[in-house]
């Protein structure tokens, strides 16, 4: 049994996963999430604020301190779409390296549908078929990747929570000319992604990452977020719609009242329904095209750090 530690540094969330790795079988022994906003800015300025990078390092050093004293013996520090675009990551790099004692590597959107495909159906090849697509939909960037025991293509689109947010809904909520706007990049992303990922392949979708949970717990109505529920769900794809645009069409101060709704998540929470909702309705309309009926999506809290910390367990 070899004990690990990854962290994944997105655009919005700074997530840490210490857990055992045995004959290929992770086990949690922690796993933590903090808002951070690490790309707060990001996509008008080109850099990562100096608040924005004190939040995230100050989040690191916790990380590193729990890492240490729960023995991992191997630490992996993965950052993707806010640090790949800025102009002074290497701020952000040293200032990680000074954290955690561990360079981070600011991955590619290919590496990072890699390891999120990997993480996501390391646990679903029992219970779904495939070929599998995977949807990381991140604060920065959404990647898509279509595989059954490997991956066979991949692509990573521009659009995330939080860029979606920043450019293009600023209402509360949000107007219809704004929805527009950002459905229309959403549709551009994907007509792109099409071209390198054939959708209609597709026999099981599963969606990963704090957007696509949260939207789950909100089409399950639940009393709180709870990941025994949420983890492995397959939810009617039409119920997963309905939710999105529940979302999308909510007042902030209403969501805020949400149970299951993180606090960092409520500004950008619409924005990630949306681009959520555009790849639910694509795949399966790709996927009727070949005579098939997507009727459900499932739902999956394994992601990139599972498939971070199963690499690491391997050497």
């Amino acid at each position: 049994m070899t004990r690990v530690a990854a962290v994944d540094c997105g655009t919005n969330s700074l997530r840490l996963l210490v857990a055992d790795v045995h004959d290929g079988v992770l086990t949690d022994v922690v796993r933590r999430q903090e808002i951070v906003r690490l790309g707060e800015g990001v996509d008008r300025t080109g850099y990562i604020s100096p608040e924005a990078l004190d939040r995230t390092l100050a989040v690191t050093r916790r990380y590193a301190d729990e890492a240490r004293s729960l023995g991992a013996e191997a630490v992996r520090f993965v950052a993707t779409s806010a640090s790949r675009d800025a102009r002074n990551r290497d701020d952000f790099v040293a200032g990680v390296h000074e954290a955690i004692g561990v360079l981070p590597e600011v991955i590619s959107g290919e590496q990072e549908a890699e390891l999120s495909f990997r993480g996501a159906t390391a646990a679903l090849a029992a219970r779904h078929r495939g070929p599998y697509l995977v949807c990381d939909l991140g604060g920065g960037s959404t990647e898509l990747v279509l595989g059954a025991r490997s991956v066979v293509a991949a692509a990573s689109m521009d659009v995330g929570s939080v860029r979606l947010t920043e450019r293009y809904l600023a209402g509360d909520p949000p107007t219809a000319e704004q929805i527009a706007a950002a459905s229309a990049e959403v549709e551009a992303a994907l007509d792109e992604a099409g071209r390198q990922v054939p959708l209609g392949r597709a026999a099981t979708l599963v969606g990963v990452a704090g957007t696509v949970t949260t939207v789950a717990a909100h089409a399950l109505d639940l009393d709180e977020y709870d990941s025994s529920v949420i983890d492995g769900a397959v939810i009617d794809a039409d119920v997963m719609l309905k939710a999105c645009r529940s979302l999308l069409d909510m007042r902030r101060l209403r969501r805020e009242r949400l149970p299951y709704l993180h606090p960092g998540r409520v500004d950008v929470i619409g924005a990630g329904a949306l681009i959520w909702s555009g790849v639910i309705s694509r795949v399966r309309s790709e996927v009727g095209r070949a005579g098939v009926r997507m009727r459900t999506v499932v739902v999956s809290e394994r992601d990139i750090l599972d498939g971070l910390a199963l690499g690491l367990a391997e050497g």
